[in-house]
C-alpha cells in the first residue's frame, strides 16, 4: 500500500507509474552499459514529448527493440526498421527509429575506445553524482553547461537526437545529477 504522506518531486504526481519510476529509478546512479543504453534510447524518443508518454510505452519499446540489445539494434536491417515504423506500441518516428540504430553503432564505438560507455559518460562527473539540492522544481534546469558539453561530444561521435535537453534528462534519469527537490523523501534516503 502506497504511503500518501511521502513528499515527492511535483512532476511525478500525475500517475502511479510516474511515482514508481520516481521512487525506484529516477536519480539513482546507473553504471551498467545496458541500462545506460536503454535510458539513452528512451530519452531520444522522448524528445518533444512528455516522459509519461515514454513510460507508458516502455514495455512496448523493450519488446520492439529486443530489450535494448545495442548489438542487435546496431545491425537492424531495413525490414526491421520498416516493421518498427508500423508498431503502434512505440513512437513511430522514422528519424528517431533510424537514430536508435545509429546510436547503437556509436555506443559500441565508445565502448571500444573507453572500455565501456559507463566509463566514458561518468568521466564527465568524475564518476560521482552531482548533487544539485534544488529547493523547488523551478530550481531544476533543463540544460547545463555540462549537458551542453556532453551533447556536443556525443554528436561529434555520431549520435543523433542528443541535444542538451535530452542529455540533461538522461543525466537526471541515470543519477549523474541528483535533482530531487529538497523536501523529496528520496533525498532524505541518501
Amino acid at each position: 500500500m502506497e504511503n500518501t504522506d511521502l513528499i515527492r518531486c511535483g512532476w511525478c504526481s500525475a500517475s502511479d507509474l510516474y511515482k514508481k519510476y520516481h521512487d525506484e529509478e529516477w536519480g539513482k546512479p546507473v553504471y551498467d552499459d545496458e541500462s545506460l543504453f536503454e535510458f539513452l534510447i528512451l530519452e531520444t524518443f522522448q524528445a518533444g514529448l512528455s516522459w509519461i508518454t515514454i513510460l507508458n510505452k516502455r514495455e512496448n519499446f523493450r519488446t520492439a527493440f529486443d530489450h535494448f540489445d545495442y548489438k542487435k539494434i546496431a545491425q537492424y536491417p531495413e525490414e526491421k526498421i520498416e516493421a518498427l515504423l508500423q508498431d503502434t506500441g512505440i513512437i513511430r518516428n522514422k528519424l528517431k527509429i533510424r537514430s536508435a540504430v545509429t546510436n547503437a553503432q556509436a555506443f559500441m564505438k565508445i565502448q571500444e575506445k573507453f572500455g565501456s560507455f559507463s566509463t566514458y559518460i561518468w568521466k564527465f562527473t568524475n564518476g560521482k553524482p552531482i548533487n544539485n539540492n534544488p529547493k523547488t522544481l523551478k530550481d531544476v534546469p533543463a540544460t547545463t553547461p555540462l549537458s551542453d558539453e556532453i551533447s556536443k561530444d556525443l554528436k561529434k561521435r555520431g549520435f543523433k537526437f542528443v541535444g542538451s535537453t535530452v542529455i540533461y534528462a538522461h543525466m537526471q534519469a541515470t543519477g549523474m545529477v541528483n535533482d530531487h527537490i529538497e523536501d523529496c523523501f528520496t533525498r532524505k534516503e541518501k
